[in-house]
């Protein structure tokens, strides 16, 4: 199989790599990504020598073409992903999210290629805390920031390829991801390394705002699910039960690196903060046979901060940077 696999320095994408690489060696890996300040090749250097590497914009029709017509399957993972930064900047993420996507569409619709279209459950706006419901493929999109909105627009555009085109394309929609190689602006990653710099670790409002976590492995064995297995035109939700509000987060990792619980700042909340995510993960398990190999969100938890502990040298030269942007933002 030739795989190309767009935004493949980025978190999910470069774990999805690895992941290839380890466990099916007969995949021919290609990666197409603009090195924006989210992606480093760094996170590619121990599988380079087994893989292709392009350095370009998915919005780039031309480089794009060539690419899509030497493949057999497209991973779309490149996007524009940090909901702060879309609501002071929300221009890339248009061009990325939106105009990358229909750049992808229009090469794989020319050349025949199978498509899947990796997203995220922000699309559906969120839920109540005291909400028992869960969001599924049936549940309507109600997209919040620059971001979701973006990626609501990308999901679209794919149904609609599907249906007026044929194009063999697949969706996938995803829960909070953590685990190696995630830029240490997110939520899980900047406290670790904060904690790693003794310095306490930030809690936006309350922290009472929910996500359903998953371990990157996790999310990457269930997109291998749907390229071998998942239908057409279809969307699975990817989740693994892991839901947990921000502030038993932080005192989670506080706990696993032998803190006191309570050694964490309270700073002022976002603008349009989604208080609860939720997936339900039925179709993707039931059809396609998939589950979860961390059993637990403390497991798998435990296994990131011992590898943000070991992985110094990859973290470091972005911290400072991440750190006085949110002090500039007061958080």
């Amino acid at each position: 199989m030739r795989l190309l696999v767009t935004g493949g320095a980025g978190f999910i994408g470069s774990n999805f790599v690895h992941q290839t690489v380890r466990e099916r060696p007969d995949v021919r890996v290609t990666v197409l990504d603009a090195l924006t300040y989210a992606g480093d090749e760094a996170s590619l250097a121990p599988v380079a020598e087994q893989i292709t590497f392009v350095r370009g914009d998915v919005a780039d029709a031309e480089l794009v073409d060539r690419l899509v017509a030497d493949a057999d399957v497209v991973v779309h993972f490149a996007a524009e992903s940090h909901n702060d930064n879309s609501l002071s900047e929300p221009w890339p993420f248009v061009q990325t999210n939106v105009i990358g996507t229909y750049t992808l569409l229009e090469a794989v619709r020319r050349h025949g290629t199978r498509y899947h279209h990796i997203s995220t459950d922000e699309v559906y706006g969120d839920l109540e805390l005291d909400d028992p419901a869960k969001f599924t493929p049936e549940t309507p999109y109600n997209p919040s920031s620059p971001y979701s909105s973006t990626k609501a627009a990308s999901d679209l555009l794919v149904r609609a390829w599907v249906r007026s085109f044929g194009v063999q394309a697949t969706i996938s929609n995803c829960s909070n991801n953590y685990g190696p190689y995630q830029h240490v602006e997110k939520f899980i990653p900047r406290q670790i390394t904060n904690v790693v710099d003794g310095i306490r670790p930030k809690l936006y409002g309350t922290g009472e705002n929910v996500r359903d976590w998953i371990h990157v492995e996790d999310h990457n064995s269930a997109v291998w699910a749907i390229l071998e297995r998942g239908r057409t035109g279809e969307t699975y939700l990817i989740g693994a039960d892991g839901e947990e509000n921000n502030k038993a987060v932080v005192e989670l990792i506080l706990e696993l690196t032998g803190q006191p619980r309570d050694a964490y700042d309270l700073v002022s909340d976002r603008p349009g903060h989604d208080m609860r995510y939720a997936i339900d993960s039925t179709k993707l398990r039931t059809e396609l046979g998939w589950t979860p190999r961390y059993g637990s969100f403390r497991d798998g938890l435990a296994a990131t901060i011992e590898w943000y502990r070991a992985n110094e040298a990859w973290w470091r030269p972005q911290k400072d940077a991440t750190e006085a942007k949110y002090a500039q933002l007061g958080r």
